[in-house]
């Protein structure tokens, strides 16, 4: 899940690395900013140049992300921000990250990370996709890394 922010630059210090990224995203956001919450439902490819029903995201899939979309802003929305957010299918996930940022003219992306892999291994995991939005933004990247997983 991403969040970008529009609005001014808080001058806060950002929030410890165990923080969730609803957290990180109190912590850098200044007062009355506007928060944009979307997550990825990732489409897994093509057949034959054609999408496939079976490749999408399905009901379930849907339905979780927009939980997670709507959990995150209630929880920004009790931190007194202004938030809104949907959910995007894409394939290439770090492209549409990147671009839905511009579009809403965000001034920092903020996201749920896992711990950084062997850049051979990583070019093929989902779960890198945090680190491809980092190196691929012009925008400020704030990823949350979980020390747990």
């Amino acid at each position: 899940m991403s969040a970008a922010a529009r609005g001014r630059r808080s001058a806060r210090a950002p929030a410890s690395p165990s923080a969730s990224p609803s957290g990180q995203v109190v912590e850098l956001a200044a007062p009355r900013a506007h928060v944009h919450v979307f997550s990825i439902a990732r489409i897994h490819g093509t057949a034959f140049g054609m999408p496939t029903p079976g490749l999408l995201p399905n009901k379930r899939e849907w339905a979780e992300q927009r939980a997670q979309v709507g959990s995150a802003i209630k929880r920004l929305k009790r931190r007194r921000l202004t938030a809104e957010g949907h959910v995007l299918g894409t394939r290439n996930a770090a492209k549409k990250i990147v671009q839905e940022a511009k579009l809403h003219g965000c001034e920092a992306i903020v996201m749920a990370a896992d711990s950084d892999r062997n850049w051979f291994v990583a070019t093929a995991m989902w779960s890198q996709e945090p680190q491809r939005v980092n190196r691929r933004s012009k925008l400020p990247v704030h990823l949350v890394i979980d020390e747990r997983a």
